[in-house]
């Protein structure tokens, strides 16, 4: 007999496909149906943190705190789904994840205009407001903001320091950037030799990734737009992830390159046999739980975090396990993709 409650880990895994599945092959998101009618369970924050949306003119941001907690630390999450995604619920529990991994610090999640219906540049000016709303509005110092986002946030979140830096405003501390989206001309390398292995994005063009409608009658090869043609002196420290199995691939190792030119400080780790922003597996796999493990020692080298060790390791997971989790979770995605198709 089935079991008629499905598992945490069940339920995590069939969200975590549903989101990028969702967003990288369905027709109601390039239309915006999604994005006005998302479909998703009410979003409940855990007990030991305050929840605040906050309004402003053109959209919304939603602040996540510890209670009775005030470290000067703070999160600028800039959320995935290729610039027409809507904000959604992974997001919120990344948002937890982020306060737990800078060790009590706040988290704002701008749910930033995105297209058909808001083409660039909404997005970066929602970006924006949100970054000098810390500043402004809550007095977080600019040393004390780290910008993270994922695919096309992490994109967005590197754009957003070329457009800081251009206009002589204050860069933040540093940046976590998760399979970022960032040459929307679609020009790496990896979008040819990964194109039959992406289990996402690969063996079709009809996705996100093509034709994009946030790049509206603007040139792809804008900065501000692609940030891989941008110039990036000056610019803090930089940790990238991605798997070595995306279409999308090109765009993290292109940066680093440009990274290591301009000379900026910056950690760059590609993890094997992983796809498209693998991090929203959380602890559920392996190398998902080490990516935020990796944050989390960024982060502290950032804040200046010292942690004594607390207890020890009983027990390590051996390549086997990884291996098994790594099978099973790619023919999840190889049975939803075919069920979509179909």
């Amino acid at each position: 007999m089935r079991r008629k409650n499905v598992s945490v880990r069940g339920n995590l895994v069939r969200e975590m496909m549903q989101n990028v599945m969702e967003t990288s092959l369905k027709e109601p998101i390039q239309t915006g149906e999604l994005r006005r009618n998302p479909v998703e369970p009410a979003w409940v924050c855990p007990a030991g943190y305050e929840y605040e949306i906050i309004e402003n003119e053109n959209s919304k941001m939603e602040y996540l705190r510890p209670v009775g907690v005030f470290t000067g630390r703070v999160i600028l999450q800039l959320h995935g789904g290729g610039y027409i995604g809507p904000m959604k619920n992974i997001y919120r529990r990344f948002a937890v994840r982020y306060s737990k991994i800078s060790y009590g610090g706040d988290v704002l999640t701008p749910d930033y205009r995105v297209a058909p219906e808001n083409p660039y540049p909404a997005a970066l000016k929602d970006a924006l407001f949100a970054y000098q709303w810390l500043i402004e509005e809550k007095k977080y110092d600019p040393a004390n903001i780290v910008i993270a986002g994922d695919s096309a946030g992490g994109g967005l979140g590197l754009a957003l320091g070329l457009y800081l830096k251009d206009h002589n405003m204050p860069l933040p501390g540093g940046y976590i950037a998760m399979s970022a989206w960032t040459d929307l001309t679609n020009s790496g390398e990896s979008y040819k030799t990964n194109y039959e292995i992406d289990p996402l994005f690969g063996n079709s063009t009809r996705n996100m990734l093509y034709d994009s409608s946030y790049v509206g009658e603007n040139d792809p090869a804008d900065p501000y737009i692609s940030p891989l043609f941008g110039e990036f002196s000056q610019f803090p420290p930089v940790l990238l992830q991605a798997g070595s199995y995306e279409v999308l691939l090109s765009d993290t190792l292109s940066i680093a390159e440009k990274l290591k030119a301009a000379g900026v400080k910056h950690r760059l780790s590609v993890y094997d046999g992983m796809f498209h922003v693998f991090q929203m597996g959380l602890d559920l796999i392996p190398e998902s739980r080490e990516a935020w493990e990796e944050a989390e020692e960024f982060l502290r080298i950032i804040y200046h975090i010292s942690v004594k060790p607390d207890g020890k390791v009983v027990r390590k997971v051996q390549n086997g396990e990884k291996k098994t989790v790594r099978d099973v979770t790619k023919l999840l995605i190889a049975m939803m993709k075919k069920e979509l198709d179909g």
